[in-house]
């Protein structure tokens, strides 16, 4: 009697510890069942009860259910979960996860999802996601919510937040519940969200927050103007810099195009219509190099064929234009007109060769893995690398040509010649050799010019004609024969055509810019930066 006893109370409290368990299958499985309803409502509600159960075993049969994968087993109107290859079907059981084995297609019923549906399902998921171990998958969930903020979505947000405990999500998350909370009906929680959201001013926040200019609440009111004047405030200064920046990126790359002119045209007084085509053969040999990096050598070596491609690019424009200089300009000199005509004709030819070698459709240039993509400085102020490696390119150019005139044999050689074309030669100074190198400098520059322009840009024959006209402006408006004033020059012209383009247009602008260096010219011939002593003399 006594075991008889014993084992009663040893039943009882097995009763009690797996009657709750017990429970919990029939509650879900009742959930599972309506998964398997004729209308799409029906079964958007099961899915909504499925995900209220908590259960651990509801996320893979919702994911299940929204992937196609669950089905109704039609001998016992089972709802199974599948995984199907070919014309048959890996079973389970979504209660115990046990394989049921393999059945054929045909002895099975989908359980099809519509468009609304799946919202639904994926919106349940999210919730469910809130709950996961990995914080990456309840970020996730987090900002799928945000999206749909409602007052339901502010609640389950509200319980995340008491719950979680990694730092990073728990500030999503507080900015998200902040987000849902601004359809509250209590004006305290929605004066709260407003100030809590003033920390993320982006376009975002803006259209969120708008709609409160207009709440009964006066403190809500107020709250919510004050933070959309200064989202606004902050989206013009963006814009600004923005624009600020797209100038000095065109700036820069007017830089490019015009620091080789100011040699050959500032330094050596001769007007080189080819100066275009230099920096298009740049941009040609950068393509070759490119070409050959994808046939001869390994992929993983393929970023550095840009490296590459800069003194290649220097020798093939340098060779050139020294071959330019030493068989046609040198004749020409004094000679400013026939000059112009011949080196026009010079570029239709070079043009004329690169289709015949090439073609006449346009190449492209990749960009290297390490200058693709973009910085976000700021919210909404997206600053692309292959601009960003532009603009510091074109200053290193200018720097390193600026050394070589002042601290190199060459450099005190140019200058001298330029200066003083007799005492040089009187000195010993080889003019005719110096003139070459000179013009080659310069047209190697333009061909280093053709490499960065081969990244923001299709490489085409007519590449050149786009800049010939803007590096003449930029020489003339910053002071021939100076390089701060190409940079200067370049720069501000850069900033002024973006600034003018959003009002006038791009051509409208560029001719606006004409006129104004044409009305500044008048005033000061000689431009901003003019040469002074007997350099400006010569």
């Amino acid at each position: 009697m006594p075991t008889a006893r014993l084992l009663s109370v040893v039943f009882l409290f097995l009763a009690l510890f797996t009657a709750p368990a017990r429970a919990d299958d029939a509650a879900f499985s009742a959930a599972l069942s309506g998964l398997a309803a004729d209308g799409f409502a029906e079964k958007a509600a099961a899915a909504e009860r499925v995900a209220a159960t908590g259960d651990a075993r509801a996320l893979p049969v919702l994911q299940a259910m929204e992937a196609g994968a669950l089905f109704v087993r039609k001998e016992d109107g089972k709802l199974v979960t599948g995984a199907v290859n070919g014309r048959e079907v890996t079973i389970a059981d979504p209660l115990t996860g046990a394989t049921l084995g393999t059945v054929a297609s045909r002895d099975l019923t989908k359980v099809t999802v519509n468009n609304a549906l799946r919202s639904a399902i994926s919106a349940a998921v999210g919730r469910l996601d809130l709950t996961s171990p990995d914080p990456a998958r309840r970020l996730a969930a987090v900002e799928s919510m945000a999206r749909n903020a409602t007052p339901e979505t502010a609640a389950k947000l509200r319980d995340a937040l008491a719950r979680e405990t990694d730092p990073g999500v728990k500030i999503v998350i507080a900015r998200a519940f902040a987000r849902a909370a601004l359809t509250s009906a209590d004006a305290a929680e929605r004066l709260k969200a407003i100030e809590e959201l003033s920390s993320v001013q982006t376009a975002e926040t803006r259209t969120l927050v708008a709609p409160l200019a207009k709440d009964p609440d006066a403190q809500v009111r107020a709250a919510a103007d004050a933070l959309v004047s200064a989202i606004e405030r902050r989206e013009t200064l963006t814009a600004g810099a923005l624009t600020l920046f797209q100038g000095l990126s065109l700036g820069s790359v007017l830089l490019l195009a015009a620091v080789g002119l100011a040699i050959t045209f500032g330094v050596m007084g001769v007007i080189n219509m080819a100066h275009g085509e230099m920096i298009m053969l740049g941009a040609y040999t950068a393509f070759v190099v490119q070409e050959a990096f994808r046939a001869f050598l390994p992929p993983g070596v393929f970023g550095l064929y840009l490296i590459v491609s800069i003194p290649a690019a220097f020798l093939v424009a340098g060779a050139v234009g020294v071959a330019l200089e030493r068989g046609i300009i040198r004749f020409l000199y004094g000679r400013p007109l026939e000059t112009m005509l011949a080196t026009w004709g010079i570029s239709l030819m070079l043009q004329q060769v690169v289709r015949s070698i090439f073609g006449a459709p346009n190449k492209e240039v990749a960009n290297p893995a390490w200058m693709t993509g973009a910085w976000e400085a700021l919210p909404g102020l997206v600053l692309t690398w292959n601009r960003i490696a532009i603009i510091v390119f074109a200053l290193a150019v200018l720097g390193a040509l600026a050394a070589t005139l002042r601290y190199t044999s060459l450099g005190l050689q140019m200058r001298a010649v330029t200066q003083n074309r007799s005492m040089a030669a009187s000195m010993g100074i080889r003019t005719g050799w110096v003139d070459a190198l000179t013009f080659g400098l310069g047209s190697g520059i333009a061909g280093v010019a053709g490499v960065a322009l081969s990244q923001v840009g299709n490489v085409s024959p007519n590449l050149g004609q786009g800049y010939i006209v803007d590096s003449f402006m930029v020489v003339v408006f910053g002071g021939v024969g100076s390089l701060w004033g190409v940079l200067a020059g370049a720069l501000s012209l850069g900033v002024v055509n973006k600034i003018l383009e959003p009002y006038a247009g791009a051509m409208l602008g560029k001719i606006l810019v004409l006129v104004f260096i044409i009305l500044f010219i008048q005033k000061r011939p000689r431009g901003l930066f003019a040469l002074k002593g007997r350099a400006a003399e010569a």
